[in-house]
């Protein structure tokens, strides 16, 4: 069984965990809330990816969630956002690339590719880890996140349609390719043939992943981002081309605060409850 450092812990439930990555060639971090029903039986796991300058620790103390997921019996992970302290030059210059913002791809550019393997440590070595250390269900997974998070909850689900059974987003980054966020990270990480951006772009990914299961995107109308930088008319648009069930709800008055995300957060772990139980 791999080794784990439980290097801080709330109160039994809600754990926080290191362990040497072998994807990321690096420490990584990630928080684990357990509900009461895990201690007699196993139960489905829930993975939240958080946004740019986040850590593993912003939505376990901020979204208010661990309540709700205590009612459905989900196990909630939130891994970090990116390796850090990993020697790479510059990582810690700009807070929208390196450090903090790892963008959930898996980086092919030099220096990056060294470390930088987000959508392999988050779809592969991370379930591998909570299967072998946790009591989960691990063939009933879902995955959501915010903003940066959530266009990898997107992307993930989008490209892996079996491993995880419900998926939705607060405020995603939808069309990576067509914003600056998105190219400036994709052009470091990816380089400069945009094709090969489409992999992380969920309305491109949309268009063919024929992925069945509805999903659900709260935004906020007065999100500061909302214009250029997160564009949901465009995922709708692709939605609708593709005949994805999406229930796009635009939130009046909303920031993209975590106040915005623990407003909304009982509805999203409802959608994913009915998903994963049975």
């Amino acid at each position: 069984m791999l080794k784990l450092t439980e290097y801080r812990c709330f109160d039994g439930t809600v754990g926080f965990y290191s362990h040497q990555s072998e994807t990321c060639h690096i420490e990584m971090r990630f928080a684990v809330y357990q509900p009461p029903q895990v201690k007699s039986q196993r139960v489905p796991v829930l993975y939240f990816l958080s946004g740019l300058t986040c850590s593993e620790e912003n939505f376990i103390t901020k979204a208010g969630a661990q309540r709700y997921a205590a009612e459905y019996g989900l196990m909630l992970v939130v891994p970090d956002t990116s390796p850090r302290n990993t020697g790479i030059a510059g990582e810690d210059e700009d807070w929208d690339l390196g450090t903090g913002a790892g963008f959930y791809v898996d980086a092919t550019e030099v220096p990056w590719r060294s470390h930088y393997q987000m959508y392999s440590y988050v779809v592969r070595e991370l379930p591998a880890i909570i299967a072998e250390n946790f009591s989960v269900q691990s063939e009933k997974q879902g995955i959501f996140g915010h903003s940066m998070g959530g266009h990898g909850a997107l992307v993930c689900a989008l490209r892996n349609p079996n491993q995880y059974k419900s998926v939705s987003a607060f405020a995603p980054i939808v069309a990576p390719m067509c914003c600056p966020w998105g190219e400036k990270a994709f052009s470091h990480y990816l380089g400069t043939d945009r094709e090969s951006w489409r992999t992380y772009d969920a309305s491109e990914l949309v268009l063919n992943a024929n992925y069945q299961h509805p999903i659900l995107i709260d935004q906020g109308t007065a999100d500061k981002f909302l214009v250029e930088q997160l564009k949901p008319e465009l995922f709708e648009q692709a939605c609708t081309k593709a005949n994805q069930p999406l229930n796009l709800r635009m939130q009046a008055g909303y920031d993209h605060s975590y106040y915005f995300i623990a407003t909304f957060i009982e509805d999203h772990i409802r959608h994913h409850a009915a998903a994963l139980l049975d």
